[in-house]
């Protein structure tokens, strides 16, 4: 048997939990934010900067953030192990994958952060 190094978890079980635990998170975010939005209909910026300036709200997004990053890992390995079958396109892509959701991840830690 082959064990595969590059899946989020031990077991496709463990990754289908962290992708629907994901995907609950961005709901409620999302469902948060829009919430929010449709709530302040004169919506000012210095508002929308009061909101992201609090501690849970970082928090929260940071949670976003992390289940976004680990929901799109298990979903496109997932896909790449499905459809690629070899194994140098395979690893690529996978590596390329990984690449731009550590990027966006540092890039959105600074973002929410760096405030």
């Amino acid at each position: 048997m082959v064990a595969s190094v590059t899946n989020l978890g031990r077991s496709g079980l463990y990754d289908w939990v962290v992708q629907r635990l994901s995907a609950v998170i961005l709901a409620l975010y999302t469902l948060f934010l829009l919430g929010f939005l449709i709530a302040s209909p004169d919506l000012q910026f210095a508002q929308w900067q009061g909101l992201f300036a609090q501690t849970w709200m970082k928090v929260f997004s940071m949670a976003a953030l992390i289940s976004l990053c680990a929901h799109a890992w298990v979903g496109m390995w997932t896909i790449s192990t499905d459809y690629l079958k070899a194994a140098g396109i395979r690893f690529a892509f996978q590596l390329v994958c990984a690449g731009a959701l550590f990027v966006y991840l540092v890039w959105g830690i600074d973002i929410l952060w760096g405030v």
